[in-house]
């Protein structure tokens, strides 16, 4: 093949609408991939610079001294933040298991099973995203309060045993179940139970990961109803800690960014144990959507 011939062909192959759009989709998630980058990199540039070097000002992409002080300070020497860490963790994972138990026994009831009035009730849970959360903080202060249950764990997971988005996805992901599977099932003398526990949770594993790990990320990062019931800095959670110790150290920007990366990096960890879960599950939606 002469060097015109090869030419030619590298030319057009450039030039084909499907790999100049492949090129165009690359460029964009990689353009994306930088941006949701940096902050990133920043927070952890500035959590290893001295504070001598932060106070003469400037902007190093790659700091001219590092120091990991402040880290083996929070890391060996503070035993308050494993203190928050483990609030928080405690408190993101039975909440999670308890939305996601509640979440699909309403949704199996609504699509599996015949009772009078679920399209009713389905409705009033849709409708439920229309009022803001902040509307039911007095309310629900005036229970937990009633109940004795301030400046405790339940204090935070009760209010939240149960969402509409939750219910939603899943109601939209057990209608597409086959019902002849539930035929099937019946027939062999499964009660609903049964079929609930054994047919329809393991084949809907990839949307409950996703829900779960929604609802777990959604609850480590809250932040406004922790702060109303608790009183107990040993029961603080991680955001709340770091706002603490923000207000704290105010003029040492290497100690409030360690504080947020010590704060990010279990949810990071968990995202990438459960990342297949939830791309699994983003694919089954889109093909059967």
């Amino acid at each position: 093949m002469s060097n015109a011939d090869a030419s030619q062909s590298l030319t057009d192959r450039f030039t084909d609408r499907d790999t100049l759009h492949r090129i165009a989709i690359y460029a964009v998630m990689y353009g994306l991939a930088v941006v949701f980058f940096v902050p990133y990199w920043r927070m952890f540039q500035l959590s290893v610079t001295p504070l001598s070097v932060l106070s003469q000002g400037g902007f190093h992409w790659v700091p001219p001294e590092v120091t990991f002080a402040v880290w083996q300070r929070y890391l060996l020497e503070e035993p308050i933040i494993y203190r928050w860490t483990l609030n928080t963790f405690l408190i993101a994972s039975i909440t999670t298991a308890i939305v996601l138990v509640v979440d699909s026994m309403i949704a199996f009831s609504i699509t599996r099973l015949e009772w009078p009035g679920r399209g009713l009730i389905l409705g009033i849970i849709m409708a439920s995203f229309m009022i803001p959360g902040y509307v039911n903080f007095i309310p629900l202060y005036t229970l937990i309060n009633n109940f004795g249950l301030m400046n405790s764990y339940w204090a935070i997971i009760l209010p939240f045993a149960a969402g509409p988005l939750g219910v939603f996805l899943l109601v939209q992901f057990f209608r597409d179940i086959p019902e002849e599977l539930e035929e099937a099932a019946r027939l062999d003398g499964f009660s609903s139970l049964r079929i609930y526990a054994r047919i329809i949770l393991p084949l809907s594993a990839p949307i409950m990961t996703a829900l779960g790990l929604f609802i777990f990320i959604w609850s480590w990062n809250q932040f406004l109803w922790p702060l109303i019931v608790l009183n107990d800095d040993m029961l603080y959670t991680l955001p709340i800690g770091v706002v603490t110790l923000r207000d704290v150290n105010a003029l040492a920007p290497n100690v409030i960014m360690t504080s947020l990366a010590l704060a990010s990096m279990p949810l990071f960890i968990v995202f990438l144990l459960f990342q297949d879960k939830l791309i699994s599950s983003v694919q089954m939606q889109a093909g059967t959507g």
